[in-house]
């Protein structure tokens, strides 16, 4: 038996495509049957990796006499929320108004007019727990549908107003100051764990935005709380089991406090911000840790989640045969079988491998602290470059998680961004190869024109972009031509944000995450809030900033400071919502450095001013070089204008909002400007 879902390139919705559900995608044509049925809408929204969406599917959606009923009473709609982030913000706002906490899958009944009047998430197929099954909510639901069809409207009008309300953000206009960033930073420390690191309790996400935030008022103030804060959290994820030990690459979160069992689902996302983390933080404390799990995880991702085409795939699942966590756990006489008896103690010994074990009654590999001080540089070499490898090869024989090969364009500006910075800055070649190859990928797939499509399955576009999106591609584009001076990167990055002020923007400073050719909805979605990601807005307006600093043109910059008068107050209510917007107002109150090197890029005088550049953390900076024969990139990127050699050599010019220090040709004196700028 199959259903409509057939038809859809998403790997979420064709993973129901055989369920007995008369499953609809979201579309005109599943409204209008609702319409003319006159019966209720079933929306459920889920993701490829999510457990508890397979869990329920296997329950509920692939059971023949609960599908008999679904299609009975509902018209029932299947949402991958990675293809429409917009469907799931407006009903996830539902749900969490309605219950006071939301997640995946999403479970949610709307009219025929798209209003949503009750809801939930993970629904039981028999009650337990104190939850219903999901038959006596459904049930339920169409006894009110039925009999009490006035009161039922009723509250969908009253939900639709709660979710507009908490669309719109009515924020008054306040002034933005260092001391906002200040207050900001507090309030985040004050969270922090300093047992295991991290913030908050139970369960634990890496918070990579405010890590981020936090590395840069560290940098600022040279406060050594906010350091001993970041290094514990990092030193305590890269230690855990939310690192993956052998392949590189972090899981999604830790459902404890110590960072050792985690949900074993793998997001792009979350190993683009990550890598990029601890990229920043070696830059600013020279920690080789840092350096290693930040080039462990790039490799990963070249490895795994890497399209022919250049894409990034969007996420690995959990579950393997059926088992959460099968493929990457460990029993020691697996771990002898490998390696051998002796070299097994040794690999035991240094990820705390036992006969109970820690995770359901097998091994998640972890370093538990100290555990290298015992062992010699041998035995830690030979575990890493020799032990590692081979168990890698080992696991790779296992029934691999599924990959979900679905390209999400701003997934994939967000894992450009750190490539590209990694080539820029650690000088490896690969780095650099698959930075240029994705970007070619997303410039000649994903954009089109001056638009940009959201997702890609093997050789189809589709779906509009969100504001996330074109922010995010934007970022990663300016990252990219950092790497490389090539001004096609400049150019893309800054038509994606004149397209972000004509199509996403109010005029007034408020940034909606969909276009003015989106598909309307029962209201238009606007989070400012940081998620999983960062906020569709922040990741415009970091766009918008750097464009600025490139042209000096205030259209790019005046739309960023009207977003950041809006958001003030909340920066310092809710900052740990607010990672990545706090950045944008760190470079928007520093402000950004620009800085111009002329040279040829091949020769060594203008390889020791970039070397100067690069070698050092400047989260503050935008950086443009053109060879002095290249008119063209002057006329492309406008901070290149006017800008010559010194006395026949490589020269670079350090400038704030185009007022600039002496030129220099000397790299120490380059160095020197850029930090005390």
């Amino acid at each position: 038996m199959t259903n409509l879902l057939t038809k859809e390139t998403s790997p979420y919705l064709l993973q129901h495509a055989m369920n007995p559900v008369h499953w609809y995608p979201w579309g005109e044509d599943a409204l209008a049957a609702a319409r003319e049925s006159e019966r209720p809408i079933l929306l459920s929204i889920g993701y490829s990796s999510c457990h508890w969406c397979h869990v329920m599917a296997h329950e509920s959606f692939e059971d023949a006499d609960t599908a008999e009923y679904m299609n009975e009473h509902f018209i029932n709609i299947k949402v991958d929320r990675e293809e429409r982030p917009d469907i799931d913000d407006i009903y996830m706002k539902a749900v969490q108004g309605l219950t006071g906490q939301g997640g995946w899958p999403l479970t949610v009944f709307l009219t025929p007019s798209g209003k949503p009047f009750f809801g939930g998430t993970y629904f039981p197929p028999m009650a337990r727990m104190n939850m219903p099954s999901f038959r006596q909510v459904m049930e339920a639901v169409i006894d009110a549908w039925r009999q009490r069809r006035q009161q039922v409207e009723e509250q969908s009008e009253k939900l639709r107003e709660f979710i507009a309300e908490h669309t719109a953000f009515d924020l008054s206009p306040t002034t933005l100051t260092l001391t906002t960033l200040r207050e900001a930073g507090e309030s985040i420390q004050s969270n922090y764990d300093p047992i295991h690191g991290g913030f908050g309790a139970a369960p634990k996400f890496p918070q990579a935005m405010s890590l981020d935030f936090l590395l840069r008022r560290y940098h600022r103030t040279q406060d050594l709380s906010l350091l001993n804060a970041i290094t514990k959290t990092l030193d305590s994820m890269a230690y855990g089991g939310i690192y993956d030990q052998l392949g590189g690459g972090f899981h999604r979160y830790s459902v404890d406090a110590q960072w050792l069992v985690p949900h074993f689902e793998k997001m792009l996302y979350d190993n683009a911000l990550l890598s990029r983390a601890y990229l920043d933080a070696f830059m600013r404390t020279r920690n080789p840790l840092y350096e290693r799990i930040a080039c462990e995880t790039l490799d990963y991702v070249r490895r795994e989640m890497t399209d022919e085409a250049g894409g990034f795939y969007s996420a690995q699942d959990a579950d393997s045969e059926g088992e959460e966590g099968k493929y990457y756990v460990w029993t020691p006489a697996e771990i002898e079988a490998v390696v051998g008896a002796d070299d097994a103690r040794l690999f035991s010994s240094y990820y705390g491998v036992t006969p109970d074990g820690n995770f359901e009654g097998k091994n998640i590999l972890f370093l538990s602290e100290g555990v290298e001080a015992g062992l010699s540089e041998e035995e830690i070499k030979q575990v890493r470059t020799v032990l590692n490898p081979q168990l890698l090869e080992a696991r790779a024989e296992r029934v691999k998680p599924e990959t979900d090969t679905k390209v999400i364009s701003g997934w994939n500006g967000l894992m450009l961004q750190s490539f590209a910075q990694a080539a820029r800055q650690l000088g490896r070649p690969t780095d650099l190869e698959t930075a240029i190859a994705n970007g070619e990928f997303l410039l000649g797939t994903m954009v089109q024109g001056d638009r940009l499509a959201h997702t890609y399955t093997p050789g189809k576009a589709a779906g509009l972009g969100f504001l996330e999106d074109y922010g995010s591609v934007a970022v990663g584009f300016l990252a990219l031509y950092e790497a490389t001076f090539d001004t096609k990167w400049f150019s893309a990055a800054r038509r994606l944000c004149d397209t972000v002020l004509r199509e996403f923007h109010d005029g007034n400073g408020v940034f909606y995450d969909t276009s003015k050719q989106h598909q309307e909805l029962i209201v238009r979605p606007r989070n400012l809030f940081d998620n999983a990601v960062p906020s569709g807005t922040s990741l415009a307006c970091d766009a918008l900033l750097r464009v600025y600093a490139y042209t000096g043109d205030s259209t790019y910059s005046d739309p960023v400071e009207a977003a950041l008068r809006l958001q003030a107050s909340a920066l310092t209510k809710a900052p740990s919502a607010f990672g990545r917007m706090l950045s944008v107002a760190d470079n928007l109150l520093a402000p950004i450095k620009e800085v111009a090197i002329v040279g040829d890029p091949a020769a060594q005088d203008t390889q020791s001013l970039l070397e100067s550049i690069n070698g050092q953390y400047a989260p503050d900076i935008v950086l443009a070089v053109r060879h002095p024969e290249d008119v063209a990139a002057a006329n492309d990127v406008p901070l290149l204008v006017e800008r010559h050699l010194v006395g026949g050599e490589a020269t670079a010019y350090v400038c704030r909002q185009f007022v600039c220090k002496r030129p220099t040709t000397d790299p120490a004196e380059l160095r020197s400007q850029v930090a005390t700028s």
